[in-house]
């Protein structure tokens, strides 16, 4: 996503979303997001989160790169693209980026990075412990994956 700050200058925002449970994973704000800063992203989520077995990406110039596919391919994930001009077929993110855009872009006027990145922070702590989405019968994300992991041990313990 592109935004400016109040004296024009653009900024960018790469938003990391998991598909399962429509967990807002990261937000990263800066004037530019290059591969390398992204897979240095990638990377601060396999340290605290893990790593996915597939990422779903649109054909910017960042995700089309040799390093990203060479990253993923040592990481064991498929790296998947949506075609070109085919918004929906990454539409967990699309949606969530309208969220974004209408409550975090359109809603403040950002003198700095830091402020972006404060309010961007806080967005997205919102929306994964506060606000339920319908397609996870009305629960927020962070919940929806604690009551999924409760399932799964109680299910492994049955099994046992």
């Amino acid at each position: 996503m592109a935004d400016s700050l109040w004296n024009g200058r653009t900024f960018r925002l790469l938003n990391i979303v998991d598909d399962f449970n429509r967990e807002v994973l990261h937000i990263e704000a800066d004037t530019s997001l290059p591969t390398a800063r992204l897979i240095r992203c990638l990377e601060m989520l396999k340290l605290t989160k893990g790593l996915p077995k597939m990422i779903r990406v649109d054909n910017g110039p960042e995700l089309i790169s040799a390093a990203l596919d060479t990253w993923c391919k040592e990481n064991n994930i498929t790296l998947i693209f949506i075609q070109p001009g085919k918004p929906m077929q990454n539409g967990y993110v699309e949606r969530c980026n309208g969220s974004i855009r209408r409550e975090l872009l359109n809603a403040y006027l950002f003198q700095t990075l830091d402020e972006v990145r404060q309010q961007a922070e806080i967005l997205r702590l919102d929306y994964n412990e506060n606000r339920p989405h319908e397609s996870l019968g009305y629960v927020p994300p962070a919940e929806y994956k604690a009551k999924y992991r409760a399932y799964k041990t109680e299910k492994s313990n049955a099994k046992n």
